[in-house]
């Protein structure tokens, strides 16, 4: 299979609130709005995510075991951006020995959204790596 583009839609109730967030937080440009599904590119030409409102039964997403990952340049850079504009973290901002730096915030869903930056990993977890 050969895709073109790989995106995660989230069913909610909260679509303007994380229009909102991902829109202030990390530059998301709508995509598509038509008010109960919206579209959003993160980054300008990143990958999409996707919030919809419920439609004939579907069940709303709980915020729990989802985490989005962002790899960015610099972390550090990223962290005190988010924190002065009032974000709390969820995890701390921290070097991993599996090879990054990192912390996390939650969005309006209760997503984990974890920026980071890679670092060489220790010893121990490089044989884990493939190529």
């Amino acid at each position: 299979m050969k895709t073109n583009e790989l995106s995660t839609c989230f069913i909610t109730d909260k679509v303007d609130a994380c229009r909102e967030f991902y829109q202030h937080y990390f530059s998301a440009k709508v995509i598509f709005d038509a008010g109960w599904y919206v579209n959003l590119r993160i980054g300008g030409d990143g990958p999409s995510i996707q919030f919809m409102k419920p439609q004939e039964a579907m069940p709303v997403f709980s915020g729990t075991g989802i985490m989005l990952n962002f790899n960015v340049v610099d972390v550090d850079a990223e962290h005190a951006r988010l924190t002065k504009a009032g974000l709390q973290t969820a995890m701390p901002l921290e070097d991993h020995p599996w090879g990054d730096r990192g912390f996390s915030i939650m969005d309006p869903i209760g997503n984990s959204v974890y920026i980071y930056s890679d670092r060489d990993p220790i010893d121990e977890f490089k044989k884990y790596y493939r190529d």
